[in-house]
């Protein structure tokens, strides 16, 4: 079993998240902002606001094991849902460091 700290890594860089998502891993991606925000942009993945992600941890429980990696606007929202994941036992739960905007400064 591979304990190093990088595989328990609870940010994810968006340098890494770009490299990973060019790569076309088969990541799981969580946004958590509101509708109208990740239907004006986002990166894919599944979109649950940040209010309503304690009661919708059930349509997601069978990634409970998975790496999820958790998206915001500037990784504020992104870290709260990650501590309520982290509180519910999902142990690979990863914040965005700097949300979407530190991604989008990359690919300008």
């Amino acid at each position: 079993m591979n304990n190093s700290p990088s595989h328990h890594n609870p940010e994810i860089s968006a340098t890494e998240l770009k490299q990973r998502l060019q790569n076309a891993e088969n990541l799981f991606l969580l946004d958590v902002r509101e509708p109208v925000e990740y239907h004006t942009y986002n990166i894919g993945g599944i979109n649950i606001p940040l209010s309503k992600l304690a009661e919708s941890l059930s349509n997601i429980s069978q990634h409970q094991g998975d790496e999820i990696v958790l998206v915001c606007q500037a990784g504020l929202r992104s870290k709260t849902a990650q501590s309520i994941l982290l509180e519910n036992g999902y142990t690979q739960a990863r914040n965005l460091t700097g949300g979407l905007l530190a991604l989008r400064k990359l690919q300008q």
